[in-house]
C-alpha cells in the first residue's frame, strides 16, 4: 500500500506527484488490471510468454544501438 506524508511546508500537488511516482514504482496499477477481468490459464501463458518475447526484442534492439 503506497502511503505519502505530508512533510511540514509541502504542497499538495508535490505530495501528489510523489504518491504517483511511488504507485507506479510499486506497480499497483499494473496489479489492479491485472486483477480486474480473468485469465484462463492458457492466454495467461500466451500473454506473458508474447511479453517475453517483447522484452527479449527490446533488449537485442538496445545492444545494437
Amino acid at each position: 500500500m503506497a502511503e505519502v506524508r505530508l512533510q511540514e511546508g509541502e504542497s499538495l500537488e508535490n505530495a501528489l506527484r510523489r504518491f504517483k511516482r511511488k504507485v507506479q514504482q510499486e506497480d499497483i496499477i499494473k496489479e489492479i488490471k491485472k486483477h480486474s477481468y480473468y485469465l484462463k490459464p492458457g492466454e495467461r501463458r500466451r500473454v506473458k510468454e508474447a511479453l517475453a518475447r517483447k522484452r527479449v526484442r527490446k533488449k537485442a534492439r538496445i545492444e545494437r544501438e
